[in-house]
């Protein structure tokens, strides 16, 4: 054995690494709306909290529209096909937000951004160029969900192909930490970009790293049996689960694929529906959300050093937590000799109890806004540990040629989650700031009470569908196709 690891090759882990590269960008360019939103764009569009949330949903529900078909189409394209058209099509999404601003001048006949920005508040000419505004930035917020939509079902698919079962959770956690290290590196070069050079060439620097990334993809991505750089030590490592599952090893064998509406018949379909739609959204409310928080509660701008400094510290805490999410079930297997799905769901059920932390955020946020951004941090860290298990589950027990499929449709169950959150969050902010005192929530009252509301249901998110999830599936059962 210690031979055969000698003379293994480990391009699993190059392909893992560009893996978490597109992550990182993919969660940039998600995160560059949002860390302008509050300082840059909301004054120049007259826009309102409740604008805000219908853009998130609205991105929220097309992303999840999409992923239901996102992951057949990668199936169905092939894993290096489909991953190209992915990131093509959200980076060029990205860079089209950079437009909005000169487009809705030009629609209400005011011929520059300069004179949108001197409008009157609360005018008749101000409603039309928040609406305008609010219609094209939908339109951008579209195409990028389209293509960002192919993301973790391509890179799942990845892993299932290069890693055996023992270390999808770990490989999967590492490349999932790109969302964190993106959302960690969005605070310190996003608002300096849009405060020196402007909102738009924020977007138009980020978005443009997809396309960098697509040289790099097409040059080292094959499958392992075609590979030059995986060789036969590594490819009986990549294929040890074989014999157990009798599977055939040849490149030239397929297997037969579980058409989608099938896939709703198994239990374990919906085990994973219930995992991603009560806790995707918790995230995406955080990294919407977390920089207009700040902003609004505490008065620290995201280009300031101080709001800078708040996020980085939140999305630092998740990067460094989160990357031992994935390691702790391979411990459970390797040393405790759990199943693997038995391994993956204690793992996951002690990290359910990490946002229980966010409950804490508002209460003790009276104090210093460094609470809420360590507290939201730990949540999120019990998040990303959650996602990566959570999506490892589906190579537990479906074919391989149906993860991407079955991925797909656990995101669309996440995204629909996401989008009554984004929205629910933005009509509530809106009204509590309007209501003012005359909206109270356990001692808070105005906007503060409904940041507290909407804090007590992410940290009680991931309880609820552990829970579900247990009930569905109690123990591993594969599926055959």
């Amino acid at each position: 054995m210690s031979t055969q690891q000698k003379l293994m090759s480990n391009w699993r882990w190059w392909l893992c690494s560009l893996l978490f590269v597109a992550t990182t960008v993919n969660y940039l360019d998600r995160q560059v709306l949002s860390l302008t939103y509050e300082e840059f764009i909301k004054p120049e569009f007259h826009w309102t909290d409740a604008d805000y949330g219908i853009i998130t949903s609205f991105f929220s529900i097309f992303y999840a529209f999409a992923c239901l078909f996102a992951g057949k189409f990668v199936d169905w394209m092939g894993t290096k096909k489909g991953y190209l058209i992915a990131i093509f099509v959200w980076s060029l999404g990205a860079c089209l937000h950079a437009g909005c601003g000169w487009a809705t001048a030009h629609i209400e006949g005011l011929g520059s951004v300069e004179a949108m920005r001197a409008v009157e508040v609360g005018s008749q000419a101000a409603l039309g160029i928040a609406t305008t505004g609010v219609w094209l930035f939908l339109l951008c917020r579209g195409i990028l969900a389209l293509g960002e939509a192919g993301n973790f079902p391509a890179a799942i698919k990845v892993t299932a192909e290069y890693f055996p079962k023992k270390d999808r959770a770990f490989a999967t956690s590492l490349f999932n930490a790109g969302a964190s290290v993106g959302a960690l590196a969005a605070p310190l070069c996003i608002p300096p970009l849009a405060k020196h050079f402007g909102w738009e060439m924020a977007f138009i620097i980020i978005g443009g790293l997809g396309f960098i990334w697509m040289f790099f993809w097409q040059a080292m991505y094959e499958k392992p049996e075609k590979s030059k750089y995986v060789n036969e030590a590594e490819l009986e490592y990549i294929h040890q689960d074989d014999a157990d599952e009798k599977i055939e090893k040849s490149a030239n064998t397929e297997e037969k694929a579980i058409p989608m509406l099938q896939c709703f018949k198994y239990k374990q379909t919906w085990s994973f529906i219930a995992g991603k739609f009560f806790t995707d959204g918790v995230w995406w409310f955080f990294l919407f959300w977390a920089p207009s928080y700040f902003q609004n509660q505490f008065g620290f701008k995201a280009s300031s050093g101080m709001g800078q400094a708040l996020i980085f510290t939140l999305y630092a805490i998740v990067t460094f937590v989160s990357i031992g999410g994935g390691y702790l079930p391979k411990v459970f297997v390797e040393k405790k000799g759990m199943e693997p799905y038995s391994g993956r769901m204690l793992a996951m059920m002690l990290f359910a109890f990490f946002p229980l932390v966010a409950l804490l955020a508002q209460p003790l946020g009276q104090y210093s806004a460094w609470w809420p951004a360590i507290l939201i941090g730990i949540a999120g860290a019990g998040h990303q540990a959650w996602s990566a298990n959570l999506f490892s589950t589906i190579g537990d027990m479906f074919p391989k040629s149906t993860i991407a499929t079955v991925t797909g449709i656990g995101a669309m169950a996440g995204g629909v989650g996401s989008m009554l959150i984004q929205y629910v969050a933005g009509q509530l902010f809106t009204y509590a700031e309007t209501a003012g005192d005359a909206f109270t929530f356990l001692g808070f009252s105005g906007k503060p009470a409904g940041y507290f509301i909407m804090f007590c249901f992410c940290g009680l998110a991931y309880i609820i569908a552990w829970s579900i999830m247990k009930a569905l599936v109690p123990r591993h059962k594969a599926i055959v196709a």
